[in-house]
């Protein structure tokens, strides 16, 4: 099929382009940008006029409900959440059920996705057999089967030993590890340390439950020259352990949330259950450290930390509320929203749900690697067309995931997705 989106303002980040342009595609992939020859003839017509055209996004961070945890969403569901919220590609971590360290496993999740025709789907690899932290899994055999990393996901390893021979493993056959850095003891509380949590009663998680994890995993890349993903960074004092690693040299890379973006641990109010989420809300100074070092580039990219929960499990006291929040529909919003606020080029807000996370992934994305999270003649089209002066306000209702809880309920956001492609072909229309 070939479509012409015409009358658009095109922004690629990794390019640079920003100019009034049309987009012609053919057979999945962008034939021309800009001046389109007059001999293609397009079978459908998309007037972009007055939006912006920008490559599909990429998040580096969403839980999909699926294989295990179906009463809180479903492969269909949450994919179609993603293209309606204008992602055209998604990495999901690997503690699904049963966990993802068999290739068969994999191997299912990627052809039920590919079988929805909706966003590109990139399964995490567990690091460890069932997540448990004591033996390694094939990770030769979970890469052929089509994993892009390995990760604990939210389990940290306890024994340095198996880390550090992890790590070793990974950097011998160029694989990456991904790891949120929490220490397995100092990190079992369910509020941010500090004077909220002590006035709620609240079990606390201190900024060191970060620091020292990241400290330990910062030694271990030095011996191994291992690349390690840090995931979901929440503390000021994490981010300025990065920003000199970066300085260093180390191969590493790191994402935040858009929770931890935008919220602090204020906003959990009188125990507001739909603020359980993890890593724990921290105090304002962390949020500004968070919002300045994604803006000057020490934090690689924004992520929706998309983790679908069941009402009932949310339901529930905050200290025993299952942590996770929807957040597909609404990274490129919330995405904007921080932009704007800090007077960054729509570009720029851009890039952090574009190119910089197609950056993290590299060659691990395969035939997608050239052109993932850009706008480029000859690549894959994956694009989302917006609105970028456009208004809308937050209803858990009106969500597409089959989890309705977001601790951004009433929020008016900008940027409404009018249509997203993937592959050039049309994955998502936006009601009339």
């Amino acid at each position: 099929m070939k479509l012409l989106i015409h009358g658009g303002r095109v922004i690629d980040p990794a390019s640079g382009r920003d100019e009034p342009a049309d987009l012609a595609i053919a057979a999945g992939r962008i034939v021309a940008i800009g001046q389109v020859n007059a001999d293609f003839h397009a079978d459908r017509r998309i007037d972009a006029s007055g939006l912006v055209v920008a490559p599909g996004l990429v998040d580096l961070s969403a839980r999909l409900g699926e294989p295990g945890r179906e009463h809180e969403g479903l492969l269909e569901s949450e994919m179609a959440a993603a293209v309606a919220g204008g992602i055209t590609s998604l990495v999901c971590p690997p503690d699904t059920d049963p966990v993802l360290d068999e290739p068969g496993l994999v191997q299912m999740l990627k052809f039920r996705a590919r079988k929805l025709r909706l966003a590109n789907l990139f399964p995490l690899g567990a690091l460890t057999r069932g997540l448990s932290g004591a033996i390694l899994t094939e990770m030769t055999e979970l890469t052929e089967a089509g994993c892009v990393g390995f990760s604990q996901a939210e389990t940290p390893i306890n024994d340095t030993l198996v880390l550090h021979r992890a790590l070793q493993y990974a950097a011998t056959f160029g694989y990456a590890t991904w790891l949120r850095p929490n220490d397995a003891w100092l990190g079992k509380g369910v509020a941010a340390k500090g004077p909220l949590a002590t006035r709620l009663g609240l079990a606390g998680v201190p900024a060191i439950a970060e620091t020292i994890a990241l400290a330990t995993i910062f030694e271990l890349v030095r011996d191994t020259g291992a690349r390690v993903h840090l995931c979901r960074l929440s503390s000021a004092a994490g981010i300025e352990l990065v920003r000199r690693a970066k300085a260093e040299g180390l191969p590493i890379s790191c994402d935040v949330s858009l929770n931890q973006l935008h919220l602090t641990d204020l906003d959990i109010g009188y125990f507001n259950a739909a603020m359980r989420l993890t890593p724990p809300l921290r105090q304002q100074r962390d949020r500004d450290a968070i919002r300045a070092a994604l803006a000057d580039g020490t934090v690689d990219a924004l992520v929706s930390d998309h983790t679908p929960v069941d009402a009932d499990a949310k339901n529930l006291p905050f200290a025993e509320a299952e942590p996770g929040a929807s957040g597909l529909e609404l990274l490129l919003g919330l995405a904007l929203k921080w932009g704007t606020e800090e007077g960054l080029p729509l570009a720029r807000a851009l890039a952090t749900v574009t190119s910089s996370p197609v950056s993290v992934m590299g060659e691990a994305l395969g035939s997608l690697a050239a052109s993932a999270g850009r706008l480029v003649e000859g690549g894959v089209a994956d694009v989302c067309v917006f609105d970028a002066a456009a208004r809308w306000a937050v209803q858990p209702g009106a969500l597409r995931s089959r989890a309705k809880h977001t601790p951004f309920t009433g929020y008016e956001l900008p940027g409404a997705v009018r249509w997203t492609l993937v592959g050039g072909a049309l994955a998502f229309e936006a009601p009339r």
